[in-house]
């Protein structure tokens, strides 16, 4: 249906009238002196004396369509059912130095922690209509890279534009869950989940990961950790091609007793299909709730009576030229 946000405004359609009926203005002396502006005020208000003028008449309808893209017009559409859930789902994202660590596959081709990441928590991204996300990054800082929202394309943009090494080299889990929890909405007292990416220990930051997790159990916010790198690798040395261990600092049990002590888990992915188990996993944990919320879209339409107005005034003008 079509509606208009200034109804108000089409009491102005008489406004021209009254304008050129009121009494006449005892003359002064001008302030400024316009050759040119008695054939200016004859080209845009015709007179009133020819009746049928076509002038007038486009004149009168230029004011109308006037009126009427000022009065903001719109299209409302048909209601639609939206799901929500009105989940707080965060997702930390660590960014330190270890991650760019290549013992991950991906595409046939060996890629670092941080390019894992992407390509498989973009599809998890995708996957969350109807709850609110944010995304957090840290390394030796950490902070809101994207606030609580419902737009999973600009989430998964900003993850994407996410380098290794932008907040530091060191690694923060403890400031990263403690920032978490200051951006919970505190109206919202349930559904609230944090994933938690880390490839280390906690290294940077003024608040420890289990006094973090103390205070995020306190506050309502299950929080499921998941600890990334590979437990062997092959690298080249002196002495040949040795195996190492590249996920030697990685802190499994801080990692555990942080998830567990808010009601959520650890998941360990030692490669790119044990993370993308895990977030399907995820998804069964923390399923979408499939509440239902009405949205009626709106589509703007002032700018076709704008731009007929302006058609209209150059036929006018065009007019005027003509018959001079």
């Amino acid at each position: 249906m079509l509606e208009f946000i200034w109804l108000w405004v089409f009491a102005l359609i008489p406004l021209p009238l009254l304008i050129y009926f009121l009494p006449p203005i005892q003359k002064q002396r001008a302030l400024l002196y316009i050759p040119f502006a008695q054939e200016f005020s004859d080209t845009v208000v015709p007179s009133m004396g020819k009746k049928h003028s076509p002038l007038l008449w486009l004149a009168m309808l230029v004011w109308l369509l006037l009126l009427v893209a000022a009065a903001r017009p719109q299209w409302v559409g048909e209601a639609v059912d939206i799901p929500r859930s009105g989940r707080d789902l965060m997702l930390a994202v660590d960014l330190s130095g270890s991650m760019q660590v290549k013992d991950f596959e991906l595409g046939g081709q060996m890629v670092d922690r941080l390019e894992a990441i992407k390509a498989v928590a973009g599809q998890f991204i995708q996957q969350r209509e109807g709850d609110r996300l944010a995304l957090i990054l840290f390394g030796e800082q950490a902070y809101i890279q994207t606030p609580l929202t419902f737009d999973r394309q600009t989430i998964h943009i900003l993850l994407n534009e996410a380098v290794i090494g932008m907040a530091g080299q060191k690694t923060a889990i403890g400031d990263a869950i403690g920032l978490s929890l200051k951006h919970l909405d505190e109206k919202q007292r349930e559904q609230r989940v944090l994933i938690l990416l880390t490839d280390g220990a906690n290294t940077a930051g003024e608040v420890s990961p289990k006094k973090a997790a103390s205070l995020a159990a306190e506050a309502g916010l299950t929080i499921y950790t998941i600890g990334v790198g590979a437990d062997k690798m092959m690298v080249q040395t002196l002495f040949g091609r040795q195996q190492v261990n590249p996920s030697a600092d990685l802190d499994e049990k801080t990692l555990r007793e942080v998830a567990e002590s808010t009601g959520g888990r650890y998941f360990r992915a030692k490669d790119t299909a044990g993370l993308a188990a895990i977030y399907a996993l995820l998804d069964e944990l923390e399923p979408v709730a499939h509440e239902q919320e009405t949205f009626r879209p709106h589509m703007a339409l002032h700018v076709w009576p704008l731009t007929a107005a302006l058609l209209f005034f150059v036929l006018m003008l065009s007019l005027r030229v003509r018959h001079a």
